[in-house]
Parts: C-alpha cells; structure tokens; sequence
C-alpha cells in the first residue's frame, strides 16, 4: 500500500467519522431515576436537551432528595449516550477499539 492510498483512506475514515457524530447529535437517549420521577432527554453527544420532573416529588423539604434524582437522572442518561457513541463508532471501525474516537 503506497502512501497515498494509505491518505485517501484516512481521509474517507474522517469523513465517515463526521458523519457518525453528526448522527449522534440528532438521536436522543432518555434517563431516569426515582422510577421515573426525573427525566432527562440527551443527544447522543451527551449534550442535555430535556428535563422533567413529576410534580408529587418537587417539595422544599425533599430538595436533597430532588437534588441526587437529578444527578441520578443525567448521570442513566449520559451512560446510556456513551455507550450508544461506542456502539456506532464499533461500526464505523468494525469493532476495532480506537482509543480517543469515543
């Protein structure tokens, strides 16, 4: 393999990765905790699109507890997206783990 096919396909890897982030960035991944009291709507980047928390639970005396279902919650989701971004990225390489790609 000569050095410039060796470019054109590192060029269409990149191409293709750029493609598969974009991708990630339009699916959306739910978490939730307190059975499902708090729930969170994230893209497949891990970024935060939605919050929502049931009524019964939201009380000035149970702030600590509203507090951690949150964490809870952002924490399900983003898991959820990461292993989401391994799973596409898995395709994209075959299943080859390519450190820093996700």
């Amino acid at each position: 393999m000569n050095m410039g096919d060796l470019m054109k396909q590192a060029q269409q890897l990149q191409e293709k990765l750029a493609t598969v982030q974009n991708d990630l960035g339009n699916m959306q991944i739910s978490g939730s905790a307190g059975a499902g009291m708090v729930t969170v709507t994230l893209n497949g980047k891990g970024e935060l699109l939605d919050l929502t928390i049931e009524k019964a639970i939201v009380q000035p005396e149970n702030i600590q507890m509203l507090q951690d279902l949150i964490v809870a919650a952002v924490n399900d989701g983003l898991s959820k997206a990461k292993d989401l971004g391994k799973s596409e990225m898995g395709r994209l390489t075959g299943g080859l783990n390519i450190p820093g790609l996700f």
